[in-house]
C-alpha cells in the first residue's frame, strides 16, 4: 500500500484511484462497506482511501479529551488488510481546512489526485465550515469529471454503526459489542516501553504500551489477544491486560500492561497490537500484595477459559 500525504505533487501512478472518503476512525463495518463500494464502482482503478491527519476534530479542538479509536499506523495496518492500495492521508492544516467545497473538489479531488470515483457516506460534509454535503459532491463530480456514490448509513440492530457508538461500548466495558460494530476486535497498538518492573517482581511480567491520544476504554482487566508485529518474538499470543492508572501503586498516567501467557522473552521496543476481547473486572485496590497476586492469578485463569472458547 502506498501512502500519499500531499495532494499537490502526486506521481501519475498514484492518480486515478477509486476512493472512499472519511476519517475511518476504527475502520468499522460501515467504513468497510464504503470501501467495498469504492472497489465495486471502479474495479479497474486502484482502490484508495482518502483521509486526514491529524483528525479534523483534533485539529479544531486540540485540548479536547482523547477520542481516537486508533492511531494513524494502526489505521494504515487495518486498511492494508482490506486491500487498500492507495492511502491518501492528507495533511489537515489551516490551508486545507479553509478550502470551500468547490475548491476542495476541484483542487484536491479532481486536479490534485485525479480521482476516477469517490464514495462517501450519506452524512458526509466537506469544505470550510462543513458547508458541502453529499448532494453537493454529486453535483461537483459531474462537473469535474469524477463519479460519486453516496452510501447509506449502516445499521447494526436498532442502531446506526458509528465511531461514537463504538466509543460508548468501550467506555461501558462492552468490548464484544464494540467488536460487532467494528467487524474486528478493538485493538490498541504501540511500542513496548520500559515500566517499573512491578509485574515482573510479582511473577507477572508485563509489556507496557502508552494509550496517549486514544479513547480510553473502561479501566480494568481484560482477556486479550496479542500480535507481536516485529522483532524476534513476532507472532500471536493470548494474555490478560490491565488498562488504567494502577491504583495500588498511586499511578496517574493511564497505560496498557499486558501479560502474555506461556511466553518468555524480551519485548522492549517491539510493536504490539493488543485486542480487547472480554472485560473481566474494574480496577481495584487490595489489602496487600498477596491479595493482589491471588487476584491476578484468578484473572489469568478466567482469561484463559474465555479465550479458549474463541
Amino acid at each position: 500500500m502506498r501512502i500519499i500525504r500531499d495532494y499537490q505533487f502526486v506521481d501519475p501512478p498514484n492518480r486515478g484511484a477509486s476512493v472512499a472518503i472519511g476519517n475511518f476512525d476504527g475502520v468499522h463495518i460501515g467504513h468497510q462497506s464504503v470501501i467495498r463500494l469504492a472497489r465495486d464502482r471502479a474495479p479497474q482503478a486502484p482502490l484508495g482511501v482518502l483521509t486526514f491527519e491529524p483528525h479534523p476534530r483534533q485539529f479544531f479542538a486540540p485540548d479536547a479529551p482523547p477520542f481516537r479509536l486508533m492511531g494513524r499506523d494502526a489505521r494504515a495496518h487495518r486498511l492494508q488488510k482490506l486491500g487498500v492500495e492507495r492511502l491518501y492521508e492528507l495533511n489537515f492544516n489551516a490551508a486545507l481546512a479553509g478550502l470551500t467545497p468547490e475548491a476542495f473538489a476541484r483542487d484536491v479531488l479532481a486536479g490534485g489526485l485525479g480521482l476516477s470515483h469517490v464514495v462517501v457516506g450519506a452524512d458526509f460534509c466537506f469544505g470550510k465550515a462543513r458547508a458541502g454535503n453529499a448532494d453537493d459532491l454529486v453535483r461537483l463530480g459531474a462537473e469535474l469529471g469524477f463519479g460519486v456514490t453516496v452510501a447509506p448509513l449502516l445499521e447494526e440492530g436498532p442502531h446506526v454503526v458509528s465511531s461514537s457508538a463504538i466509543r460508548a461500548a468501550l467506555t461501558e466495558g462492552r468490548p464484544r459489542d464494540a467488536a460487532a460494530m467494528l467487524g474486528h476486535w478493538h485493538r490498541i497498538e504501540g511500542q513496548v516501553v520500559g515500566g517499573e518492573q512491578r509485574g515482573r517482581e510479582l511473577g507477572f511480567p508485563t509489556a507496557n504500551i502508552s494509550i496517549e491520544g486514544l479513547h480510553r476504554p473502561a479501566y480494568g482487566v481484560y482477556a486479550v489477544l496479542v500480535d507481536v508485529l516485529d522483532g524476534p518474538n513476532a507472532g500471536c499470543y493470548r494474555g490478560a491486560a490491565s488498562l488504567g492508572i494502577r491504583p495500588m501503586f498511586d499511578g496517574d498516567v493511564p497505560n496498557l500492561e499486558t501479560f502474555l501467557f506461556d511466553f518468555s522473552g524480551d519485548l522492549y521496543g517491539a510493536t504490539l497490537s493488543v485486542a480487547l476481547v472480554d472485560y473481566l473486572r474494574p480496577e481495584a485496590t487490595f489489602d496487600g500484595l498477596d491479595a493482589l497476586v491471588a487476584q491476578m492469578q484468578a484473572d489469568c485463569d478466567r482469561a484463559r477459559d474465555l479465550l479458549a472458547a474463541l
